[in-house]
């Protein structure tokens, strides 16, 4: 894919980033006001399971297309996860690669789990992971915006 159509990608996933975080943030708010308690009504397990579900959504937009598509348009060899992570943390791209290789444990523990209680024991971990992502987010937005990548 040549440079052309990786920015005009980058400009797509980085619009659909955008509208995941609004989202996100709004959940993130919503399950800090409900708490940690011993017993929750469905509501409030719609709530974390919805917040877990765009913690997911907004990683994945992040890591699996944002950074995979800026990755090749450094024109950077394919490296494995860990190894691109540092490389990212390196290059400026991200704040922390320990962070997003957490991140990306969490989102997998998510994803495996089946019992709402297990879920409720996750949420704190969301939201803490949900705003280090955000920050490493806007460390990719600041290196994008230096090489005018991704915009209109």
């Amino acid at each position: 894919m040549n440079d052309e159509l990786n920015e005009k990608l980058l400009k797509e996933e980085l619009h659909f980033l955008e509208l995941s975080i609004d989202t996100f943030l709004l959940s993130i708010e919503k399950c800090k006001l409900i708490g940690k308690k011993d017993l929750y009504s469905f509501e409030e397990m719609e709530s974390f399971d919805s917040l877990t579900s765009k913690f997911n959504r907004t990683s994945d937009i992040y890591i699996q297309k944002v950074l995979r598509t800026v990755w090749s348009l450094l024109h950077e060899s394919f490296v494995p996860f860990i190894d691109f992570m540092n490389q990212g943390e390196k290059l400026g791209l991200i704040d922390n690669a320990d962070i997003l290789i957490a991140a990306r444990d969490l989102r997998n523990q998510i994803a495996h789990e089946y019992l709402p209680a297990a879920i409720t024991e996750l949420v704190p971990d969301v939201i803490e992971y949900g705003l280090l992502l955000i920050k490493n987010i806007e460390t990719t937005k600041c290196f994008l915006h230096d090489r005018h990548w991704g915009r209109g």
